[in-house]
C-alpha cells in the first residue's frame, strides 16, 4: 500500500484548490480543498482527519516537508471560501530520527488543546540505534507554533514496533493505548498502554501480544475503540481460526491485567476477510466495521455472544473494491466511508442506509476520476463528518502533484 516516493524540493503553495468534480456517475458533488506538492507542504496524507471544533483540520503526511520524513498539517477555512494549508511540523528526517519519521496514523486531541500521534518509523532509543516508532505530543504555543515532544519511542522486538496506519485513544484516567502491525512477544503485533508520571514522563505497557493463531495477527490501520467499562475492540488482519482475521476485545480486570476474546473469526465468504480500519459502535452497543470487500456489523447478544451480519458486499466496477477504511455515522443513523479501488478504479465514497426491516442500501456519493485529478485511492482514512453532514477525508495519492488531496463531499 505505501508508495516510493521521489523527493521534490519546490516552494509550498499555501491556497486550497477549491475544484470540482463530477466524476463517472457520481450522486454527489465532491470539492478538492487541498492538493498536496511533495514538497514542503507534505505529500501522501495516510491517516485521515481530526476537527479541532472551530472549522479547523489536522492530518499528517507520510513524506515531503523540510527533511521529507512527513509533516503535521491545519487545514483552515479562509475569508475568500478556500481553504489554507499551514504546515505546523516537520519531522527532522534521517539525520535526527529522535523526533520520528513518517506518520500515517490520525491524530487526536486532548481537552487542552493538544495533539497526539504516532509515527511509523525513527525515534532513538540509543546514540548508534534507531526505534521503531514513537508516539508524541504536539503543543501549541502563543506565538502559533508549536512544539513537539516524544511520550515513547517503540524498541522493536518483544516490545511493540511500527505501527502503521493505528491511530491512539485516551481512557478517562488519561492513558493511552494503541497497536502495532509487528513486534510483541510473538513478532505478530501488540496491544500498547502508556501511564503518565508524575514527572511528564510516560510508561510503556504491552497489554497483549498476538501468537498469529485462533487470537489473530498483524493488527493493520486499526485504531482501538474504549466501552463504558473500560474494555477495549479492536481488529486483527491475518490469523485467526480461519486465517481471514479477527474482531476482538480485551477485557480489563481489576488485577490490572489484560484477557483477549475473539468476537468473531473471519471465513472469507460472505462475512469477508482480512479486516481494517476503525470499529464503531452504534447505541445500543452494536460494532460496526468493514473488510477488504463487506461493511458488517456485529451484533451483541444476551449471552455475550455476538452475531455477524453482512450490511454491503462489494461488487467491484462502479459498485467500488477494497473497503480499507472504517465507517462513520452521519446523525440520521446512516454509514459512510471509502473503498481504495472500484468506481472508475480510483476508489469511491459511499453511504449505507438501513431501512425498516433491517436491510442496508449502498448509494455511490462519488467515483473518483480515472485520470485521478481529484485524488486517486483513499486508504485507511476514515472520514469525518461536520455538523452539517458534509464528509472531509483524504486520498493516499493523486491530485495536481500526485501527492494526494483533502477533499469535501456535500450532501
Amino acid at each position: 500500500m505505501r508508495q516510493t516516493c521521489v523527493r521534490v524540493w519546490r516552494a509550498c503553495v499555501i491556497l486550497g484548490v477549491g475544484l470540482t468534480f463530477s466524476a463517472g456517475l457520481s450522486a454527489q458533488t465532491e470539492k478538492v480543498l487541498y492538493s498536496f506538492t511533495k514538497g514542503l507542504d507534505g505529500g501522501f496524507p495516510y491517516g485521515g482527519l481530526v476537527s479541532d471544533g472551530k472549522g479547523n483540520y489536522y492530518g499528517t503526511t507520510f513524506l515531503g516537508g523540510t527533511t521529507n520524513a512527513g509533516v503535521v498539517f491545519e487545514l483552515s477555512p479562509t475569508t475568500t471560501g478556500s481553504w489554507a494549508e499551514k504546515v505546523i511540523y516537520n519531522f527532522a528526517g534521517y539525520s535526527n530520527m529522535a523526533d520520528g519519521l513518517q506518520p500515517t496514523s490520525p491524530l487526536i486531541f486532548d481537552a487542552k488543546g493538544n495533539i497526539y500521534g504516532v509515527t511509523e518509523g525513527g525515534g532513538l532509543i540509543s546514540p548508534s540505534s534507531g526505534g521503531a516508532g514513537t508516539v508524541f505530543e504536539l503543543s501549541p504555543n502563543t506565538d502559533g507554533t508549536w512544539t513537539e515532544k516524544v511520550l515513547y519511542t517503540f524498541a522493536g522486538g518483544t516490545d511493540a514496533a511500527a505501527p502503521y496506519g493505528e491511530g491512539i485513544l485516551f481512557d478517562n484516567a488519561g492513558n493511552i493505548y494503541g497497536t502495532t502491525y509487528v513486534g510483541g512477544a510473538y513478532g505478530y503485533g501488540a496491544v500498547y498502554e502508556l501511564v503518565a508520571g508524575s514527572n511528564g514522563t510516560w510508561t510503556e505497557k504491552v497489554i497483549y501480544s498476538f501468537r498469529g493463531l485462533n487470537d489473530g495477527a498483524t493488527p493493520y490501520g486499526s485504531t482501538l475503540i474504549l466501552d463504558a467499562a473500560g474494555n477495549l475492540y479492536g481488529v486483527a488482519s491475518g490469523a485467526g481460526a480461519h486465517d481471514y482475521g479477527v474482531v476482538y476485545e480485551l477485557v480489563h480486570s481489576a488485577s490490572g491485567t489484560w484477557t483477549q476474546r475473539v468476537l468473531h473469526a473471519f471465513t472469507g465468504g460472505d462475512d469477508g476477510a482480512s479486516p481494517t480500519g476503525n470499529l464503531l459502535f452504534d447505541s445500543a452497543g452494536n460494532l460496526y466495521g468493514t473488510t477488504t470487500f463487506t461493511a458488517y456489523e456485529l451484533v451483541r447478544g444476551p449471552s455475550g455472544t455476538w452475531t455477524e451480519k453482512t450490511l454491503h458486499r462489494f461488487a467491484g466496477g462502479t459498485d467500488g473494491a477494497t473497503a480499507l477504511a472504517g465507517l462513520v455515522f452521519d446523525k440520521a443513523g446512516n454509514l459512510y466511508g471509502t473503498t481504495a479501488n472500484g468506481g472508475v478504479h480510483r476508489g469511491t465514497v459511499y453511504e449505507l442506509s438501513p431501512d425498516a426491516t433491517g436491510t442496508w442500501t449502498e448509494r455511490i456519493l462519488h467515483r473518483f476520476a480515472s485520470n485521478g485529478v481529484d485524488g486517486y485511492g483513499p486508504q485507511l482514512a476514515t472520514l469525518v463528518i461536520d455538523a452539517t453532514g458534509n464528509a472531509f477525508g483524504v486520498t493516499s495519492s493523486g491530485g495536481r502533484s500526485n501527492g494526494g488531496v483533502i477533499f469535501e463531499i456535500h450532501p
